[in-house]
């Protein structure tokens, strides 16, 4: 069997990270009390940094 292209690796490593971060979801919102997560626990969650106008 051949061994991975660099390219299927990345796409591994991009899919690996996305349903990470899904996880990470499910189990925030599983946790709410709320019937949904805001805008800001998704980006807390997320760890999304806000940037400033010239982001």
């Amino acid at each position: 069997m051949a061994p991975p292209s660099t390219a299927a690796t990345v796409q591994d490593h991009v899919a690996l990270a996305e349903i990470e971060l899904c996880g990470e979801l499910i189990i925030a919102a599983s946790s709410a009390a709320e019937e949904r997560l805001s805008p800001d626990r998704i980006d807390e969650v997320l760890k999304v940094v806000a940037r400033g106008p010239a982001g």
